[in-house]
């Protein structure tokens, strides 16, 4: 499970063929090495306290990426666990995630934790649509983890609605990071103490009906937010972990892709988000069956976070064998 070299194709593979199933969750141990921040410290938004294509990024240098694990909450095994480590772990008991199967999140990481035999210190908590784009150093430091910044969780635009779950006497909803659990490297022992918290803030935020009608999907990243507070740990937050292609025009210095938006465009590269673009990548289009090889590629005009992207999943799916098959 551990140390066990992966390609960026099985990535891929894997947010291509799951992208709205929720059963996959992917887990990163990171090796060791004290990092160094100042060398990337533009981007911190906030610090704390003040064809053998394996391992075309993992190795690169620069990288701290260790092995790859997939986190199975079906309860059963299924056909990517040729092709990825994998570890099933039980979903919630019916009926208790009431058709919010990302609820099951929080509960699959207290049985890894719980069962798995974890070598590494640190942990990334990653998702099938996400690809590496850069080599990926172990951005936390210590006890104090790193997250991205997501613009649309907004701890203190729900003050009151946060009462409920952070009182008053835990401090002010500031101490609430705007994240959720993924991308988030963290050191293990403290996911381990979060993760139970986690759970169960995920549940009573669920029962709620005021609580769950204003969060709506983003309702256990909230609670993550939360459970971490409750502990009292902060996040350093980096604007370059992650950008999201429509909105993010370039790759630059980020480390990973986040494909969630669809890219819809004009053949003469106007964006037509909300409308269906005559060219357009788009990952609810394949919810169905896996996309073929060789995407054509977004017309000129289109950013390149976008071509980037596309180019990425063609490099992938070129690469690994029997691709598209049953």
């Amino acid at each position: 499970m551990i140390g066990r070299k992966t390609s960026p194709g099985f990535l891929v593979l894997l947010a291509l063929g799951f992208f709205f199933a929720s059963y996959n969750l992917l887990t990163m141990s990171v090796r060791y090495k004290a990092s160094k921040g100042s060398e990337l410290f533009d981007p911190v938004v906030r610090a704390p306290g003040g064809t053998d294509r394996a391992g075309k990024v993992k190795d690169m240098p620069g990288s701290d990426m260790g092995g790859f694990t997939r986190v199975l909450h079906s309860g059963l095994p299924d056909n990517l666990m040729k092709n990825i480590p994998t570890f099933i772990v039980d979903p919630l008991p019916e009926g208790l995630d009431r058709g919010y199967v990302v609820l099951n999140r929080p509960w699959a990481f207290v049985q890894w934790l719980e069962k798995a035999n974890i070598e590494e210190n640190y942990i990334l908590m990653a998702e099938p649509d996400h690809i590496f784009v850069r080599p990926l150093p172990n951005l936390a430091h210590g006890k104090n983890p790193v997250g991205f910044p997501f613009f649309y969780i907004r701890p203190t635009d729900h003050e009151k609605i946060l009462r409920k779950f952070y009182p008053e006497e835990n401090g002010p909803v500031t101490n609430i990071d705007p994240i959720g659990n993924s991308p988030v490297i963290i050191e293990k022992g403290l996911l381990e103490e979060i993760a139970p918290t986690w759970v169960n803030v995920s549940l009573r935020m669920k029962d709620d009906p005021v609580t769950d009608k204003t969060f709506g999907w983003v309702l256990e990243m909230y609670a993550y937010a939360v459970a971490s507070a409750l502990h009292g740990v902060r996040h350093t937050l980096r604007k370059d972990f992650m950008l999201q292609p429509p909105w993010d025009l370039e790759v630059g210095k980020k480390f990973i892709i986040h494909y969630t938006y669809g890219c819809d465009y004009t053949m003469k590269g106007e964006l037509t988000y909300g409308k269906v673009g005559e060219w357009r990548f788009d990952k609810r289009a394949y919810i169905k069956g896996p996309p073929p090889r060789n995407l054509s590629l977004p017309p000129p005009g289109v950013p390149e976070s976008v071509v980037r992207l596309v180019k990425l999943v063609n490099e992938a799916t070129a690469n690994i064998a029997g691709w598209g098959d049953a």
